[in-house]
Parts: structure tokens; C-alpha cells; sequence
């Protein structure tokens, strides 16, 4: 799986998106031709090679007209939706644009699709929103992660005058998203911004383990004494080695209030939701209370389904995960024929050599209680077979 890491070191813009996606190999020709699909005019993009404290990346520019024309939420939908652009970049563009307009209405207090757009309508942030999804999609990024968000602070010139930082849109869009203090009395993270990573990542914290292929650096306009004015994004794949190494995501709460009869339900929710592996350890806690510790192994783009049935289903306050290494053998299933009866067999292999042999509990099972006969000797009929059929 293709993933992208958004280092926001200084905050996050628009510009700064598409600069650094450019950068990790997005062709600006690709981005002009997409963008002519949607029905606006008197714009154009260029980007440009610039630096920031020696660091070289892309600034992104979009010139274009002044208007004192305001788009609604529900004009910029339209405009999106009969465009030709492809489906995903309408479904992510729409999508980052709800979140602008919801967080808009709860600032203005009115309704979302009443919210009249001043700078966010403009066609620069237009062209921001709809050419970060280009980006996305044209790089076959599949999941995105991001760094906590510097929001800068100080004072910001708008339309409706000037507004502290961050500004009132920026801190609604960043409700659950983690952030973090900045030397700079600027405004690094921008509404459109926050809307774009709030919108498109998976995760906000420390860089996941992937196997590095690019990195892009987006220039912001501005220079700072500081810091370095950019975005930096990493991309590549989630690093898995030989003989089925793999990362996996181990959530682990412990427990000592709740009915043990609930545990066989959430095992197989859980189950359900995509979980490798659920088990119970029985653990002693503070004043001597007995309590059990549940485990689970899950994908980490399984996480908040699985962490949404813990906190349903159990009592616990709290969850903690941490990435574990996973090795797996080659894994496969066959059917044998036995003198009882058919029987599936797991069978495990590493490196084309054969490890392991388990016949299937459930048809062994079955086979023994119709013959009347020890499920041992079914287990072993089944094992012969298969080794014998190998020869």
C-alpha cells in the first residue's frame, strides 16, 4: 500500500500541498490539464523551484482576478460535481469543502449550504482544494498521515477584518486534531489547509513505518527568521520484509469491572471489525483486584472501528497501542480425502518447504462423533493422506 507522511513542520497551506506533491513527482502539466475541467476562468498555475533556509522545494502560484463575487457552499458543490473530473477527486474535493462549510457556519452561525466563501471561495483556494485531490490520486497515495499541526499565532488580515490566530475557521475544522506550539507569530496553518489534511489523513502523530521512496517540499509564501517555511511529504510503502514481516498495530486495556460473560460477544465483534487476534490474560491490579488484560492485533487502518467496539462494549476508560513486527509462514488450505470422510487441512510453508500440517478441527470433529470414533485418529487419517498424496 502506497502511503504519504505530511511532515508539517511550519503549518500547512493549500500551496504548500500541491508545491510539495509536485516535488515528490506530481507532473504540473497533469495538474493544468485537470484542473481546465472545472468551469473557471481567468486563473493561471505555475510553480517555481525556491528555497527556505537552503532547503529546496516548490512554490505553487495561482494569479487570477480580483471579484468581489462570493461563492455559496452550494455553488462550489455544482461547480465540483459537473466538472469531469474523475469521481475520487469530486468525492475528496466535496468532502473537503463540507468540512470548510461546516466549520464557517458554526463560526457565522448560520446554515451550511447559507455559508458565503470570502477568501476560502476564492479561485486560488479552488484551485488549492480540487488540485490537492489531483495530486492524491494521480500519485496512487492510499492513506495519508500527518504530523501535529503548528497553528502559529498572532494577528491575521480578512475579509471580515482582523482575526487572531489561529483563526476562528482553523481551530473548529482541528476539533480532535492534535497540535502543537510554534516559535513564529505568523498564521501557519491556513482554513483550507486544516480542511485538507483533516479531510484526507488516516492519522495524526509520528511517522509510520514505511519503506521510503519520495519527498516533496512545498515553499510557503512567507520567510521566516526561525524556521524553515515548508511542508515537507514522505511517500512510499508500509515496510514489509521477507518471510511476512509486516507492522501491525497491538491495542492492549485492562479490565476489573465488567461481567466476564460480555468477553465472548466482544471477541467476536472484534473479530468482525478485522482483528488478527484477541486473547485474555488474567493479571493482578493495585489493592490486589483481580482483572484481565484484552489484547488485540489489528491492521492500523482497522484501529478506530476496533477502538469504537472496546469503548462500546467495555468498561475500560482506556486503550493503549504500539506497533509489533508480525512474521507469518506461508499459509494455504487444501481438502483431503480420508478412509472417514473429506477434511480441510491448513497447511504452512517457508520458502516452498512444508512446516507444518493441521487438519480442520471443525470437519474432524464432525466425522468423529457420525463414526463414533477418537478425533485423534481422524487428525492423523488426515495427516497421512495429505503427506502420502505430496510423495
Amino acid at each position: 500500500m502506497k502511503i504519504a507522511y505530511f511532515d508539517c513542520c511550519s503549518g500547512i497551506s493549500g500551496d504548500m500541498v500541491i508545491g510539495a506533491l509536485i516535488d515528490a513527482g506530481l507532473d504540473i502539466k497533469i495538474l493544468q490539464r485537470e484542473l481546465k475541467r472545472l468551469t473557471i476562468k481567468d486563473y493561471s498555475v505555475s510553480a517555481s523551484k525556491d528555497k527556505r533556509h537552503h532547503i529546496a522545494g516548490i512554490n505553487l502560484k495561482v494569479k487570477y482576478k480580483e471579484s468581489r463575487h462570493h461563492r455559496t457552499f452550494t455553488d462550489i458543490k455544482n461547480l465540483i460535481q459537473k466538472s469531469k473530473l474523475s469521481a475520487k477527486v469530486k468525492e475528496l474535493s466535496a468532502a473537503i469543502f463540507l468540512n470548510l462549510a461546516k466549520a464557517e457556519a458554526k463560526v457565522h452561525g448560520c446554515n451550511v449550504n447559507d455559508v458565503h466563501f470570502h477568501e476560502v471561495g476564492a479561485v486560488d483556494s479552488i484551485v488549492d482544494i480540487v488540485g490537492a485531490t489531483i495530486g492524491i490520486e494521480r500519485l496512487g497515495i492510499e492513506k495519508i498521515y500527518a504530523s501535529p499541526l503548528p497553528l502559529g499565532s498572532g494577528w491575521v488580515e480578512t475579509s471580515h477584518g482582523r482575526m487572531p490566530v489561529p483563526a476562528p475557521a482553523t481551530l473548529e475544522i482541528l476539533k480532535g486534531v492534535p497540535v502543537t506550539s510554534s516559535p513564529v507569530a505568523a498564521e501557519l496553518t491556513t482554513p483550507t489547509g486544516a480542511a485538507i489534511i483533516k479531510t484526507l489523513a488516516q492519522d495524526f502523530g509520528d511517522m509510520p513505518r514505511m519503506k521510503i521512496e519520495k519527498t516533496g517540499y512545498g515553499i510557503g509564501s512567507k520567510d521566516f527568521q526561525q524556521i524553515p517555511n515548508i511542508l515537507r511529504i514522505v511517500t512510499g510503502e508500509y515496510s514489509v520484509g521477507a518471510h511476512g514481516r509486516a507492522p501491525m498495530l497491538m491495542m492492549e486495556t485492562s479490565i476489573d469491572d465488567m461481567n466476564p460473560q460480555i468477553y465472548e460477544y466482544l471477541m467476536e465483534r472484534l473479530f468482525k471489525q478485522g482483528a488478527l487476534d484477541v486473547f485474555l490474560t488474567p493479571i493482578q491490579m493495585k489493592k490486589g483486584r483481580p482483572a484481565v488484560l484484552l489484547n488485540i492485533l489489528c491492521p492500523e487502518d482497522k484501529k478506530d472501528h476496533v477502538m469504537d467496539i472496546i469503548f462500546k462494549e467495555t468498561t475500560t476508560l482506556g486503550i493503549r497501542t504500539h506497533f509489533v513486527a508480525r512474521y507469518c509462514l506461508e499459509r494455504k488450505t487444501e481438502e483431503v480425502l480420508t478412509p472417514y470422510g473429506k477434511v480441510k487441512v491448513k497447511v504452512s510453508q517457508k520458502e516452498g518447504n512444508l512446516i507444518n500440517i493441521q487438519p480442520e478441527y471443525a470437519d474432524c470433529k464432525a466425522i468423529a462423533e457420525k463414526k463414533k470414533m477418537p478425533l485423534k485418529e481422524v487428525m492423523d487419517a488426515a495427516k497421512r493422506v495429505y503427506v502420502a498424496a505430496k510423495k
